[in-house]
């Protein structure tokens, strides 16, 4: 999404040659070839764990985290192969789109104000969702994992409520819908 952002704001006239077919399918193919290998990973990681005790969780969901702490051996080595695999590599995504939408946001602020206003409520928006997404993962994978107290409020957020919020913030965009909540919001204080 931040590839597409760049070219279609940074460089709009290029937009139709860079992002052909085989560009959009590259786009699409590698972040899910990506996921099925971390995902493989820590499946290999996992399954060489002995686990030998209540298998109960104390959380909302069964992610790594907690499936790792359910092993009866010591489990510091795995722990931190984790944290290399997921939290550092949540962290260097988020760098990245970090520094992309920067990038975008510079450019931008040398043009024309109809234009640097779409891009930037569309960079924006983008930018909230990158945060409410990857702030968790990196809250909950960064870190060895010990339990704290906010973990549950975090994994359920993480899951449950920022998923909830990414088409409400995505459709605040629309101007449509911008009017109806600016009109129903004046009726309520008249």
């Amino acid at each position: 999404m931040a590839f597409d952002r760049y070219i279609a704001i940074c460089r709009p006239l290029y937009y139709s040659t860079v992002m052909n077919p085989r560009a959009c399918h590259v786009l699409l193919l590698a972040p899910w070839i990506g996921g099925f290998v971390h995902s493989i990973i820590q499946v290999a990681l996992i399954l060489r764990l002995p686990f030998c005790g209540p298998n109960l969780l104390d959380n909302f969901l069964c992610d790594v985290p907690q499936v790792i702490k359910l092993a009866c051996t010591d489990t510091f080595v795995v722990e931190l192969l984790m944290v290399f695999n997921s939290g550092l590599l949540t962290l260097l995504c988020l760098l990245g789109l970090l520094v992309s939408y920067a990038v975008i946001l510079c450019r931008v602020r040398g043009s024309s104000s109809e234009g640097k206003s779409k891009a930037m409520s569309t960079c924006t928006t983008h930018i909230i969702v990158i945060f409410l997404m990857f702030g968790p993962g990196i809250f909950i994978y960064s870190r060895p994992f010990r339990a704290l107290p906010a973990d549950k409020v975090v994994s359920f957020c993480h899951t449950v409520i920022f998923p909830l919020l990414n088409p409400v913030i995505y459709t605040l965009r629309n101007q449509e819908i911008k009017a109806s909540v600016r009109k129903l919001f004046y009726q309520h204080l008249a």
